[in-house]
């Protein structure tokens, strides 16, 4: 790995030294309890359990040996993004529907259009550099990724979003995801110039870790927002039909 990066989750581990590399930084673990506390204490009986979820996946994304895995591994690097974006994100989503907040008038194509652009603009080579090469650009990226995550499933799971547009951003995140992964995937050549000495300890080239991402975002990273528009339509229609039948 180049001299000039130091990432905020530390230096690439070797396979033996992975089940060590846990994330114990007190101002992450202080700032994670101080979310979920809030959150719980906004929650009403029924979604308290969504909490502890949410507080199982923040772990794991953040404070497990995953963390220090993804320093090695695009990969892992991938099913990161796929836990803090497509299901941690949905989890506090959902949170913040089940307590009263002001809505904010965005059409739903500005709220697609900008999740799209920092989803691509963190995967661009220059920005991934970046954003390994110290604590506050990983966390730049990070609060981006949230942010504009936990705006897009706000508007998916809203119950003031048109059917239409909540299967439409859903279906549409499946579509740009999956252009990602087709050139993660279909790449003659790595990408990626931090995992291009980090990934052969693992038993991967590092062209095929990044082929392995782009499977990744095609399979786990489709799953959550299939779920998605497949509730929001069953949900809605069926509502629709009772209504009707009332």
């Amino acid at each position: 790995m180049p001299s000039t990066l130091d990432p905020y989750c530390g230096p690439a581990p070797d396979s033996q030294d992975l089940q060590y590399a846990w994330n114990l930084d007190p101002v992450l673990v202080l700032a994670m309890v101080s979310v979920i506390a809030v959150l719980h204490a906004r929650s009403d009986d029924r979604h308290r359990g969504l909490t502890v979820l949410l507080s199982l996946v923040l772990v794991i994304a953040f404070v497990s040996p995953l963390c220090a895995l993804s320093t090695a591994l695009f990969s892992a690097r991938t099913i990161h993004h796929i836990l803090v974006g497509s299901v941690a994100a949905p989890i506090a989503a959902a949170l913040l529907l089940a307590t009263p907040m002001k809505a904010l008038k965005v059409p739903a194509e500005a709220v697609f259009l900008f999740h799209t652009v920092v989803y691509w603009t963190w995967h661009l080579p220059f920005a991934y550099d970046f954003a390994l090469s110290g604590a506050l650009p990983y966390w730049l990226m990070q609060a981006a990724l949230i942010g504009s995550s936990v705006w897009l499933w706000l508007r998916i799971l809203s119950e003031k979003t048109s059917m239409l547009s909540s299967v439409g951003l859903a279906v549409g995140t499946m579509v740009q995801m999956g252009f990602l992964g087709a050139i993660l995937t279909f790449a003659p050549q790595p990408l990626f110039a931090p995992h291009l000495l980090t990934t052969q300890v693992f038993g991967f080239t590092p062209l095929g870790d990044q082929q392995l991402s782009g499977v990744l975002m095609w399979t786990l990273g489709f799953a959550p927002y299939a779920a998605a528009a497949v509730f929001v339509l069953r949900k809605r229609l069926f509502c629709g039909h009772q209504a009707l039948g009332n």
